[in-house]
């Protein structure tokens, strides 16, 4: 069964490959920053800090978080509501990365990822994919591109969603959760020795997708 598994840090356009390669090679794609996104977003609506692993974990006991596909395309269903379009708001982002290193919240989702992985062929995005999630794939790649150029991505990308933000602002964001996603305790963004480096700074879309294509190997 076909697992792709790819890392990397926040907007080294990890989503848009890794979709735009489940398309083209007919499998599903699960977005596990997506899932993060909904942990943060039900603290913060919930008016619990992020950070308080106390109360998120009490959290947790009250939560059901589902993946569902309709018509190939990823949904994320949290406590029976789709919140698959609230999570993407900038606010989110923050939370999900301070929700991110609390143990219990990265045990909770792990779990859920790995269980779908090994019902179909799938390719999976995130921090630690290649780490903890799908350590045994053999089609391992770690992308990633200049902070600048991320920032400038997210930027376009938030702009163009109507949303109100600075590039400074998105910049200073985009730094301060390479820290945070590299220093956590638990289960650090980092790249493993078997996993293939992508600098997209300078690649267009297509030539990151037939890179990846060209190496993928069967399993």
């Amino acid at each position: 069964m076909l697992n792709i598994a790819i890392d990397g840090p926040s907007s080294a356009g990890k989503s848009t490959i890794a979709k735009l390669l489940a398309k083209k090679l007919n499998i599903c794609y699960l977005d596990t920053g997506a899932m993060y996104r909904a942990m943060g977003w039900k603290a913060v609506t919930n008016g619990i800090d992020p950070t308080d692993e106390k109360k998120v974990e009490k959290m947790l006991l009250t939560t059901t978080l589902e993946v569902r596909y309709i018509d190939g395309v990823q949904s994320v269903i949290l406590d029976g509501k789709d919140v698959s379009v609230v999570i993407r708001e900038h606010r989110i982002s923050k939370a999900a990365s301070d929700i991110s290193k609390i143990g219990k919240v990265r045990e909770f989702l792990v779990k859920k990822q790995q269980e779908i992985a090994s019902s179909m062929a799938i390719v999976l995005d995130g921090r630690d994919i290649t780490t903890k999630v799908l350590p045994n794939s053999k089609n391992k790649f770690y992308l990633s591109a200049s902070s600048e150029i991320r920032a400038k991505r997210r930027y376009d990308e938030l702009i163009a969603n109507g949303q109100d933000v600075k590039f400074e602002d998105i910049l200073k964001d985009i730094i301060d959760r390479d820290y945070n996603d590299s220093h956590r305790a638990n289960s650090p963004l980092t790249r493993t020795a078997d996993s293939i480096y992508i600098d997209s700074s300078n690649m267009k879309v297509d030539e990151v997708l037939d890179f990846i294509i060209e190496h993928l190997v069967e399993e």
